[in-house]
Formats: structure tokens, sequence, C-alpha cells
């Protein structure tokens, strides 16, 4: 078996886990199959001492097909 890992970005203005179930579901549209998820970095962007919007750095696994594209 061959697995790959890619890195992506998640953003939401309501919560962590929202801008990692965002990254997961935009990147389900076009690979199928991701099986591992791994929150790598966390920040929030910061206005008038407030939280305005969270961004995850989220590396996902899925395994690479054994298919032969024609």
């Amino acid at each position: 078996m061959v697995e790959k890992t890619i890195e992506l970005t998640g953003i939401s203005a309501n919560s962590i886990e929202e801008a990692v179930q965002l990254a997961i579901a935009r990147a389900g549209v076009t690979i199928n199959g991701v099986h591992t998820a791994h929150v790598e970095d966390i920040a929030a962007a910061v206005e008038a001492n407030k939280v305005v919007r969270w961004r995850v750095r989220v590396k996902v696994t899925f395994q690479v097909k054994d298919e032969l594209h024609e």
C-alpha cells in the first residue's frame, strides 16, 4: 500500500473544529479515502482584542490507488 500526505489550511470565523472540518470536507471533493488528519498548527487572527478567525494547518493522509490512468 502507498499513502500520500498533503498539507491544507482551513479558516473559520466560528471555531477551530470548523476550520479543520472545512479543510477535510474540501479535500474530500477531489480526494477519496482520507483516513487521517493531523492538526499541525493553530493560529488566531485578532482584531480589536477579539479573535475574528481561526486558521489551522492540517496534514491529511489518503491511500494512493493502484489504478493506472489511460
